[in-house]
């Protein structure tokens, strides 16, 4: 199992100054890029452009950024994923990156010690690498060590690091699963999320299923109990998306409610507390949602008014309110930027504007933030064109 980089900080640096003009707003440039979405990793972040380009940058020492080789240097801005590839969806996990081309053909590079690239092999790429099977992928999801994606009709197919049944499959086992494989239990989803070791999913009824690691409560059915197969999570809430964490899982209700449930140990959760949860909790303060993301410890989310939020661990800047302070409940991101989504990574979040601008925030020692520097950012940051 790759270990989590130790990070190292020497304080809140520069708080008291103001936010500089060019991170505040959106970047209106000519020659810009613009970008359709991001994702946000362990320590680097990924986009794809309005055709379909993809580019990388953070750290790279598993070859995670897809530029065909591999480094311990940090790549501060956003750098090319080889291959010419375009890709529909890009998922940035642990030390590994996933997309889905137009055609449904489904690529990985990166870390590849647990199969989680899913083309046979245990070995790291640094290039896009297809996925075994020929299987035609809808959706794919990126997780610390494992990855899960839909293929053509609803079905789920996961492959990887299967400790605790994080892929679903029935058993529970640490051997490399480098292959996609069923996910039991018959159900088909219109959407999935892999997390830390844990997995969930959503039926088109907008019933939310979850499988795997439980000692936190991250599957919501009440218990702690592991699960090797797909359960049900608890309240009978009808859910429009899902977003699986580290250690908790957040979920958006049809009518725009967020409820989360898990581990709470940084106030993740947002309900104010830092106690854990078995069962989907509501997200107090009257907020309506139009996307949330849950990242390793802390959660992000847009309401429906553009106004952009995130509540858990902040040591690093990940909450973008000018602090490094913890927050159990919804603090508001600085800068008055409106996001149209955000994407909660594992000591950093990036969002996207209605108008394809990237900013990102939080921990930057690998170049993750993608604005040309290596310092954590704790006020939004406009990443650099390719």
């Amino acid at each position: 199992m790759r270990p989590i980089p130790t990070r190292s900080r020497t304080g809140v640096l520069l708080l008291a100054a103001a936010l500089s003009a060019w991170s505040c707003k959106e970047s209106t440039a000519p020659g810009r890029y613009a970008a359709q979405s991001v994702t946000a990793g362990t320590q680097h972040s990924c986009s794809l452009t309005t055709s379909g380009a993809g580019h990388c940058w953070g750290w790279n020492v598993y070859g995670q950024l897809g530029l065909g080789g591999t480094d311990s240097a940090a790549h501060a801005t956003p750098a090319s994923v080889s291959g010419g590839l375009t890709f529909a969806v890009m998922s940035a996990g642990g030390y590994h990156t996933c997309g889905v081309t137009a055609g449904g053909a489904a690529y990985c590079w990166g870390d590849g010690v647990h199969g989680q690239l899913g083309n046979g092999s245990t070995a790291n790429d640094s290039a896009p690498s297809a996925v075994s099977g020929a299987l035609a992928f809808s959706a794919v999801s990126a997780g610390l060590y494992h990855t899960c994606g839909l293929v053509s009709g609803g079905a789920a197919r996961c492959w990887g690091y299967n400790v605790a049944g994080a892929l679903g499959v029935g058993t529970s086992d640490t051997a490399p699963h480098a292959m996609p494989a069923a996910v039991s239990g018959g159900l088909t989803f219109t959407a999935v999320s892999a997390g830390g070791y844990h997995t969930c999913g959503l039926t088109a009824a907008g019933a939310a299923y979850c499988w795997g690691d439980n000692t936190y409560g991250q599957l919501g059915d009440a218990s702690n109990a592991t699960r090797t197969v797909p359960v049900p999570v608890s309240g009978a809430l009808t859910f429009v998306s899902i977003s699986a964490g580290g250690y908790h899982t957040c979920g958006l209700t049809s009518g725009a409610l967020v409820y989360c449930w898990g581990a709470n140990g940084y106030g993740e959760l947002g309900t104010g507390t830092t106690s854990p949860s078995t069962h989907p909790e509501p997200l107090p303060g009257g907020f309506t949602f139009a996307q949330v993301s849950a990242g390793l410890l802390h959660t992000c989310g847009v309401t429906t008014g553009g106004t952009t939020y995130c509540w858990g661990y902040n040591d690093a800047g990940q909450l973008g309110n000018g602090s490094a302070a913890n927050d159990s409940v919804p603090t508001t991101v600085s800068g008055g930027i409106r996001f149209a989504s955000v994407s909660a990574g594992g000591y950093h979040t990036c969002g996207l504007t209605a108008t394809g601008a990237v900013y990102c925030w939080g921990y930057g020692q690998f170049g993750q933030v993608g604005n040309g520097s290596t310092n954590t950012a704790y006020f939004p940051a406009l990443a650099s064109s390719p």
